[in-house]
C-alpha cells in the first residue's frame, strides 16, 4: 500500500508539472528550444554542459514531444549580459559542442556555420523586436549585423518565454569577415588586421586608454576594449599596432581643420559605415550605441585597412523614452551622440561629435538619411516589418506574458510615458514612437548643434552672419551671406531636388518658391571658399 501511495504521489507530481508546462506551451509556430542542464545551475562564466533539442517545422506547429529536427546534442551555456542579466528572464550565451565537448560548428536557421550563439531575453523589450529591427536595418544598408530568429525556450521543464536567437559578434568569414590574427602575426601587413574593439565596460586587463579626452570633458578618460584578439591572446606587437593606429586616427580627427576633416581621415575610417552607424543609432535614439556595446573593426592594410563602425548591438534601451538625462522627451527630440554631456560611464569618445562639425560629413549624412527615407527608413517599410513580426508572435506573446505578467508595468528600462496593458498597445506605441522620431529627424537631421565648447574654431555669433529669411516663407526665400554663394539646391524631405541654381557668385540671393506646396524643405548651399551650409525652412500657404 505504501508503495502504491508513493507511486501515486509521484505520478500526480509529474502530471501536475506537465500540466503546468503544457498549459503554458502546448504547441508553437516558432522554433522550440528545449534545454536540460541535468541538474546543473547556469552561472555567469564558466559555461556548464547541457543538452539542447531544437524542434522546428517551418510553416507548421511544433510540440514538446516532437523529435528534434534542427539540433539534438551538447551545448555549453552561461548567463550573459550585465544589466539584462539582473532581470528575471535571463539571457544566455550558448556554444554548440560535439560528443567530446569540443566546439561544433553548425549552420542553424540558414545562418552560416558557427558554434557561438546567443539567446537574447525580452524582459526589457515588450515588442520583442527592438534588436532584430535595428540589426535588419544595418544589414539592409549593406553592413554585417547579427542575424536573428525568434523562438520559445523551455529550460529544465520550465517555460521561459520568447527569446531572440542570434549570432554572437566575432571574427568569422560569415560574420565580421576580417583577417585572422595569430600570435605569429606581429610585423608587416600581417600585424595590420584584423581587429575588433569596442567602447564597453572595461578594466585595466582588457582595455587601453585613449590619448584624447572627450571634447569639452578634459577630466574624463576614454578606454577601448579588446574584443578580437581576446585580451589574453593578443600579442604585445598587436597591442602596440592597434594602439598607435588609433592614436594617429584620433590625432588627425581632433587636430585637423574641421573643413578638411574628411580628406584627412580617408586613410583611417570607412566614412559610409560611420554615417550608417550614426543613422541607425539616432533613429532608435540609442545612447548605448555610443557609450557601450559600440563596436569597430579593422582589416589588414592589404584588404583596405580602414576602421569600420559596427556591427551594431544592444538596442533594448532604445526605441523608447527613457528616464535618463534628456532622452525621455515625448516629442522625439534629442541627439543620442551627445550622451557624453550626461556624464556617462563608460566614457564615449567624441568621434561623432567631431565628424559632425565637418560640413562635408554633415552633407553626406543628410543625403544618405533622405535616400534611406525613400526605402528602408520609410514608415511603410518599418511598419510592415513590425506588423509582420507581431503577426508571427501573436499566439506566443500571450504565453510569454502569462509567464512574465509585466504588461502595463514600468519594469526594466525606466520610461517616462505610460505603459500599455496589451501587446497590441505595445506595438501601437512602438510605431507611434518611430513616427514621432522620424518627424523630428526629418526636420533636424542637418541642424546638429556645434558650440564653442566643442570646437575652438567656432566664433560666438558667427552663425548670425548668415541670414536665411523669412522662415516660414510663402512666395520667396532669401539668403544673405558674408561670403559669396557658389550654388543653391532646394530639396524635399525625401531628397528630391526641386530647385537648383548652380554656378552663381553672389552674397545675396532671392529664390521664388511660390510653386512649392506647403511643407518642410531643405536648402543646401555651397560657397566659393569650398565650405557648405544647409538649412531647413517651412513653406506656408
Amino acid at each position: 500500500m505504501r508503495f502504491i501511495y508513493l507511486f501515486s504521489l509521484f505520478f500526480a507530481f509529474i502530471l501536475c508539472k506537465s500540466t503546468i508546462l503544457l498549459g503554458q506551451l502546448d504547441s508553437t509556430n516558432l522554433p522550440l528550444f528545449i534545454i536540460d542542464t541535468q541538474g546543473g545551475r547556469i552561472i555567469d562564466e564558466p559555461k556548464i554542459s547541457a543538452d539542447l533539442k531544437i524542434i522546428y517545422k517551418e510553416g507548421g506547429y511544433n510540440y514538446l514531444d516532437d523529435p528534434a529536427n534542427v539540433y539534438d546534442g551538447n551545448i555549453g551555456i552561461e548567463i550573459r549580459g550585465r544589466y539584462s542579466a539582473s532581470l528575471p528572464q535571463k539571457p544566455f550565451g550558448i556554444e554548440t559542442r560535439d560528443s567530446l565537448d569540443e566546439n561544433y560548428n553548425i549552420p542553424l536557421f540558414n545562418m552560416p556555420k558557427e558554434n557561438d550563439w546567443i539567446l537574447l531575453a525580452n524582459f526589457n523589450d515588450k515588442t520583442f523586436m527592438r534588436n532584430s529591427l535595428a540589426f535588419k536595418l544595418f544589414r539592409d544598408m549593406g553592413h554585417y549585423a547579427p542575424r536573428t530568429q525568434f523562438c520559445e525556450v523551455v529550460l529544465n521543464d520550465t517555460y521561459e518565454g520568447i527569446y531572440v536567437f542570434t549570432e554572437k559578434i566575432k571574427r568569422d568569414s560569415g560574420r565580421v569577415d576580417i583577417a585572422t590574427l595569430t600570435q605569429d602575426d606581429n610585423s608587416g601587413d600581417d600585424v595590420t588586421g584584423g581587429y575588433i574593439f569596442k567602447i564597453d565596460y572595461y578594466d585595466d586587463s582588457n582595455s587601453w586608454p585613449s590619448s584624447f579626452p572627450p571634447i569639452g570633458h578634459s577630466d574624463k578618460k576614454v578606454h577601448f576594449v579588446y574584443h578580437y584578439p581576446k585580451p589574453d591572446e593578443i600579442t604585445y606587437e598587436q597591442k602596440d599596432y592597434i594602439l598607435n593606429f588609433l592614436k594617429e586616427f584620433e590625432g588627425t580627427l581632433y587636430t585637423t581643420n574641421r573643413h578638411l576633416l574628411l580628406d584627412a581621415l580617408s586613410d583611417y575610417i570607412d566614412v559610409g559605415s560611420f554615417i550608417d552607424y550614426f543613422i541607425v543609432n539616432e533613429l532608435a535614439r540609442n545612447v548605448d550605441g555610443y557609450k557601450k556595446s559600440s563596436y569597430f573593426h579593422k582589416d589588414k592594410d592589404s584588404k583596405g585597412g580602414l576602421i569600420h563602425a559596427g556591427p551594431i548591438w544592444d538596442f533594448d534601451w532604445a526605441w523608447k523614452n527613457i528616464n535618463e538625462c534628456y532622452f525621455g522627451a515625448l516629442d522625439g527630440s534629442g541627439w543620442a551622440f551627445r550622451i557624453q554631456d550626461c556624464d556617462p560611464w563608460p566614457v564615449p569618445p567624441s568621434w561623432m561629435v567631431r565628424l559632425l562639425q565637418n560640413p562635408g560629413f554633415k552633407q553626406k549624412v543628410f543625403e544618405r538619411y533622405f535616400e534611406l527615407r525613400t526605402n528602408h527608413l520609410s514608415e511603410n517599410s518599418l511598419f510592415n516589418y513590425i506588423d509582420s513580426v507581431a503577426n508571427v508572435l501573436d499566439k506566443s506573446q500571450a504565453r510569454h506574458y502569462r509567464r512574465w505578467p509585466i504588461l502595463g508595468m514600468n519594469v526594466g528600462t525606466p520610461e517616462t510615458d505610460s505603459q500599455p496593458t496589451t501587446y497590441e498597445g505595445e506595438i501601437e506605441k512602438f510605431k507611434n514612437w518611430i513616427a514621432t522620431r522620424l518627424n523630428w529627424l526629418d526636420a533636424n537631421i542637418i541642424s546638429f548643434e556645434v558650440t564653442a565648447l566643442d570646437d575652438p574654431e567656432i566664433i560666438s555669433g558667427k552663425a548670425s552672419d548668415f541670414l536665411f529669411f523669412p522662415n516660414p516663407a510663402i512666395n520667396q526665400i532669401s539668403l544673405q551671406s558674408p561670403k559669396n554663394l557658389r550654388s543653391l539646391t532646394i530639396l524635399s524631405t525625401n531628397g528630391q531636388v526641386l530647385i537648383s541654381k548652380p554656378d552663381i557668385n553672389t552674397s545675396l540671393l532671392n529664390v521664388d518658391i511660390a510653386k512649392l506646396p506647403p511643407g518642410i524643405y531643405l536648402a543646401k548651399m555651397s560657397f566659393i571658399d569650398g565650405s557648405f551650409l544647409s538649412n531647413k525652412f517651412v513653406k506656408e500657404k
